[in-house]
């Protein structure tokens, strides 16, 4: 009797460490999709940019510091692509600041607010900014689970068995990239 009990007993533990280790390989697995979804619309921004700017560009020929901000800013997103999260933060952070001096700067120019390339650019532009808002809530929230399951016990002691490791969020680190811009038309 003692002997089923004792085997009982150990098929509940293992069946308790294969569900905790099928729940860590879950929320990882939704914190790289989460990724994946921030990557496709960094990307999708980071290729709308130039054709801003080329539209943009004949309008404001004396504005163009601005222009090149907005460029070296592009160049350098790029750059880190495959960077950890708080580095392509940082780095995403900074062209989203460009991105609103420039449209701060157009606001000034009332035959640019009239064409409808950039009208249609920044609408674009703003919906992709949407979607990475989007994409990056689920992201940090599929790492808020990881990083539960990981600290909480007992599946931490799974999580360290099995080399799962607490994920970063992705986090706008400059204050004044989370100020909303000021729009007026």
């Amino acid at each position: 009797m003692l002997s089923w009990v004792l085997v009982a007993i150990a098929v509940v533990v293992i069946g308790y460490a294969v569900y905790i280790y099928n729940s860590l390989v879950r929320t990882r697995q939704m914190v790289r999709e989460g990724w994946s979804g921030i990557d496709v619309q960094l990307k999708r921004r980071t290729d709308l940019i130039p054709n801003l700017l080329a539209a943009v560009k004949g309008y404001m020929s004396h504005e163009k510091t601005v222009l090149e901000d907005v460029a070296e800013m592009r160049s350098q997103a790029q750059a880190v692509q495959n960077a950890d999260p708080e580095t392509r933060a940082k780095a995403e952070g900074a062209l989203s600041g460009a991105l609103m001096r420039l449209n701060a700067v157009m606001e000034n120019y009332p035959d640019l607010k009239a064409s409808t390339n950039v009208m249609d650019f920044q609408k674009s532009l703003s919906g992709i900014e949407d979607q990475i808002q989007l994409a990056r809530r689920y992201y940090n929230g599929a790492v808020r689970n990881l990083n539960i399951m990981v600290e909480s016990f007992p599946s931490t002691i799974m999580a360290g068995q099995f080399g799962f490791e607490k994920a970063q969020f992705f986090e706008i680190e400059d204050a004044a990239d989370r100020a909303v811009p000021k729009v007026e038309f």
